[in-house]
Parts: C-alpha cells; structure tokens; sequence
C-alpha cells in the first residue's frame, strides 16, 4: 500500500464502521489472534463487517484469522474486535496494521489490547496453556512501521516506546487475574518473521536476549499505538514450547488447538478486566 493512500484510509474506514452501526462509540478495541476469536463471539448487538470492506485493513490468508471486524458490546460497553489481524509474512510490510490501529484511535478507543498466541522460550516458568501479559519486546522484524513518511496527524517523527505496553493497564490485569483466581505470568515478547517456525540455534538466542515467549505479531500493531498515543496492552496464551524445548512437532493446527486450552481464562480475564476497569473509569 502506498503511505499517501494509507493516509487517507483510517478516515474512510471510520466512515464505513458508522454507516454499519450508526453512532457507534467503541471504549475499546481488541486485536484477536490465531484460535483467539471466540473473544469476539461474546459480544451482544454485534455487527460483521468483512475487511474487504474497510479502507487499509489487511485482508487475512492464515486459518483461525476469519477476517472480520466485530463491532458490539461487551458487558454493556462499546468495543471493535478484529477477528484475526495480518502479519508481515502475509503482506511483506511493517505497516500491515497501521491502519486498522489508527481506525480505532480516531473512533475514540481508549485502549487496544492485542492477544496472540506465542510459544514459550521459558519452560521453567511459562508452560503451554499459560496466558502471559507482556510487558515489553525484542524486534527482530525486519523494520518498524513508521519507517518512511511521518504523518504528523498521528504523531510525532521520533516517539518513545517506554510504556508501549501499558504500565497501568497491565498492573490492573494483573490485579483482576488475581482476584479471580486466573494464573498469569508476565514476559518479554521475542517477534520473528515467519512464516516458517524458528530454529533451535534462533531460540537459544532469543532465550540469552532474554525473550519469554515468541511469536510473528504483535509488534507492528503496538508501535503503531504508541505512536499515535493509543494506550495498549498485550496478551498471549502459550501454544507451544518453543523449537528445542519440546518434543511435539510445530504446526499451525497445533497451534490452533493449543490455543483452545487457554481460551477460557482469557474470555473469564477479558470480561473481568473490563467489568473493573469502566466501574472504576465511570465513578
């Protein structure tokens, strides 16, 4: 896609949202993983709205990505889910999600929180099954997404990433996990290309950077947030144990069906957090 094209897109997406579900004011937007979509299912007064509709969003060509963005309500509040997301394998760009992430920031999202489903590079502490709430990551794609022209609409030509991963919002996760009896551990995202698994010699790497899990997200989206002054947060559920750490032959399938073992916990967390977080937000 074309930055000047790209630029006007979030715009005409936004357009597109409300003429589906007129006076639609989402608090939230979630960005749903391989096998993570369920989330999506829970929504009440939901609207589908194929990709193919909306200006800049990635077309999905990955199984357990259904290419859909889901506009409803969950627990009485406004949210925009994307069913699946596009990753930098598929599309061969950094900015893959620039424009679904700008969407959002200008329906007036509060916060995105990005789920994935990741393998572990820590099998002493983060096991298949786990959900991690990630606090921070190591690049090795190949770029960042702001590379090449800036649009300062969004924000600025150089930009922190210090609180990429949302201090506040993760603390409160953490807290609601542990009021409601949900294991979460914490970690380091490790992103790699794909679409090919790692290999063992790259693990061990990714294990001395010091890298908790690893996955092919979650990287592109989160720059593109902190760069337009999105507040974001991050949740994987662990699939697998990295290659060399385990014995069970890599798959997508594999992946899929392992993602299905932390999908309780995560619909349980997600709907608590955000039963805490608009209680505490609207007093």
């Amino acid at each position: 896609m074309e930055v000047d094209r790209e630029m006007d897109a979030p715009n005409n997406a936004v357009a597109t949202i409300l003429k589906y579900k007129s006076g639609f004011q989402p608090k939230a937007a979630f960005i749903l993983g391989s096998g993570l979509g369920v989330i999506a299912d829970q929504l009440k007064d939901k609207v589908e709205i194929p990709y193919e509709d909306l200006a800049g969003f990635p077309v999905s060509t990955v199984e357990g990505h259904s290419g859909t963005l889901v506009i409803g309500s969950l627990n009485g509040v406004e949210v925009a889910c994307m069913k699946g997301r596009g990753h930098f394998y598929e599309h061969q760009t950094m900015r893959v999600m620039t424009v679904p992430v700008r969407t959002f920031k200008l329906l007036g999202c509060e916060f995105m929180l990005t789920t994935c489903a990741a393998g572990s590079l820590n099998p002493d502490r983060i096991q298949v099954g786990s959900v991690v709430a990630l606090t921070d990551h190591i690049n090795t794609m190949p770029d960042s997404p702001m590379c090449g022209k800036n649009d300062e609409e969004y924000g600025p030509r150089f930009f922190s990433l210090a609180n990429a991963y949302d201090r506040q919002l993760r603390e409160e996760v953490l807290q609601v996990a542990s009021q409601k009896g949900i294991a979460v551990e914490t970690g380091v995202y490790v992103s790699y290309t794909g679409p090919n698994f790692e290999t063992a010699a790259e693990i061990r790497m990714m294990q001395i950077m010091g890298g908790d899990v690893v996955g092919m997200s979650i990287v592109p989206e989160i720059i593109t947030a902190a760069h337009c002054g999105l507040p974001a947060f991050a949740l994987a559920a662990i699939t697998n144990m990295a290659e060399g750490l385990g014995e069970t032959e890599l798959s997508h399938n594999q992946t899929l069906e392992c993602a299905k073992l932390a999908q309780p916990k995560l619909i349980k967390l997600i709907q608590s957090f955000m039963e805490n977080h608009f209680q505490i937000t609207s007093m």
